[in-house]
């Protein structure tokens, strides 16, 4: 079987026509840039009598091309994608990747089409698809969001094991065939093999089920813990301010790499201390959703109790399932339907760990300003109880710069992760994790670029969505 290429004869037709539109298309961007030192570019503005004025002259006619050229671009980049798909191999490893991840293409394109069709009836989500940016950095985002789901419910987008080593792959090139595939097994490692003969493709893929599993998921507890504190230090004030306030500046004052460092190091883990932090912790989210539900529903006793045991009786069992650990200093709890590895339990609650404290101040900070409005104050004084006032009237109005906060913080907490992953800490040492795969590759980045190159690639491709996804939502959260 012959190594494929990266475009195979798909690019015969579009690889010319590439080469030639993307230096055109670089070359104008750098003229209008150049033309708008001279004369600022106001593209089209509406005046106030009602009439319409364009820029015009050679400034409105470079301002054209580049669209135009723009334009292009995004089509002959979506015609490898679909004649790609449709090809499959025989266009080279960018049809076969681009195959590999139809799933993920079939579920962005329904995403975008329902969205912007009810985007009038979805509030900030929706109006997130007035913005180009915001566009783009969400497509970025549910690419991988996508990528990490069909992968581990389905097993659809990876092409071979994250761990299994095939004879003769060892650090071969992207569209090195497999020696002696069987029938059924694909006949191809598409991003070439890494130091140990394992499929980076595979393991680029099941990386992103680790990050997409981990970063949202504890950056949204760091926030229910910043939350929960953040609220009552800003509402309150006084000595229980100074008390929280001092605790989160204590945990700031640690430098973060140290800290996971001595988080995650076997000596610590073997204390329990992971465990009993994750207890810890893992109270607060319960202690918001708790104070939510009872602050709205006070007066309706019967409603009041069915929501407690709905939302608190999951999230219970939930937790100490995911905690509990057989042999472990925590390993009385009967149920263990969430087998959640050691190393990613310790991970997960040194994110939370080091990520709450800077939402605390953020969420303090904010209920300082906010409590002085006058919608609080007719809160105060129609009889409504604190914790009602908090979460019911102050933490609504302080929504838009916490969407872009997670967002920001999410893309963060994805660095931290490879950063571990990197250095090694916390998850084992054949994790597909980008981290990891990242170093794994390293050792060998003179020689072979290939292995380290997917994974960073991935990594910076999602961190890139999702500040993009932050710009956008800030963007319309200041037009709301």
């Amino acid at each position: 079987m012959e190594p494929l290429t990266w475009t195979g004869s798909l690019g015969a037709v579009l690889d010319p026509i590439l080469f030639y539109l993307v230096p055109a298309f670089v070359a104008v961007i750098a003229l209008r840039m150049l033309l708008s030192v001279f004369e600022p570019d106001t593209g089209i503005q509406t005046n106030a009598d009602g009439t319409i004025i364009a820029t015009g002259g050679v400034w409105g006619l470079v301002r054209s091309v580049s669209n135009l050229l723009g334009l292009a671009l995004i089509a002959l980049v979506l015609a490898y994608i679909v004649i790609g798909a449709a090809m499959g191999p025989k266009a080279g490893i960018v049809g076969a990747v681009c195959r590999q991840f139809t799933p993920v293409w079939v579920a962005l394109v329904l995403t975008f089409v329902l969205s912007i069709r009810y985007k009038r009836r979805l509030g900030l989500y929706g109006k997130l698809f007035d913005s180009t940016v915001g566009m783009i950095g969400f497509a970025l985002v549910m690419f991988w969001v996508y990528t990490a789901f069909f992968t581990a419910a389905f097993d659809w987008i990876a092409t071979h094991e994250a761990l299994s080593q095939a004879s003769g792959m060892k650090n071969k090139l992207p569209g090195t065939p497999l020696r002696g595939a069987e029938e059924g097994e694909y006949a191809w490692y598409l991003l070439g093999g890494d130091n140990l003969a394992r499929d980076v493709f595979t393991r680029m893929v099941k990386g992103s089920t680790i990050v997409i599993a981990i970063a949202p998921m504890a950056t949204l507890f760091a926030f229910m813990v910043g939350i929960t504190l953040g609220l009552p230090a800003g509402y309150y004030g006084g000595r229980l301010d100074t008390v929280l306030s001092f605790l989160a500046n204590l945990i700031l004052a640690f430098p973060v790499i140290l800290l996971f460092y001595l988080l995650v190091t076997p000596e610590i883990v073997a204390t329990g201390l992971p465990q009993y932090l994750a207890v810890f912790l893992f109270v607060f989210p319960m202690i918001f959703a708790g104070g939510l539900i009872h602050s709205r529903y006070r007066t309706q006793p019967a409603k009041n109790l069915t929501w407690l045991v709905i939302i608190l009786t999951p999230m219970f069992l939930v937790y100490m399932a995911a905690v509990n650990a057989p042999g472990s200093k925590i390993g009385f709890w009967p149920l263990d339907f969430i087998p959640m590895d050691g190393g990613l339990l310790t991970v997960f609650v040194s994110v939370v760990f080091v990520n709450s404290p800077t939402v605390f101040r953020i969420v303090r900070g904010l209920t300082m300003d906010i409590k002085t409005r006058d919608y609080v104050a007719a809160a105060q004084t129609r009889g409504e109880r604190p914790w009602y006032i908090m979460l019911w009237e102050i933490l609504p109005n302080a929504r838009g710069p916490l969407i872009v906060d997670f967002c920001l913080r999410i893309g963060y907490t994805t660095i931290l992760l490879g950063t571990l992953g990197f250095f090694g800490l916390g998850l084992s040492s054949e994790s597909p994790d980008w981290g990891t795969t990242i170093n794994d590759g390293r050792k060998l980045l003179s020689i072979y670029l290939h292995p380290a190159i997917a994974p960073a690639l991935a990594l910076l491709s999602l961190v890139l969505g999702l500040n993009l996804l932050a710009d956008g939502l800030r963007e319309e959260s200041l037009r709301d």
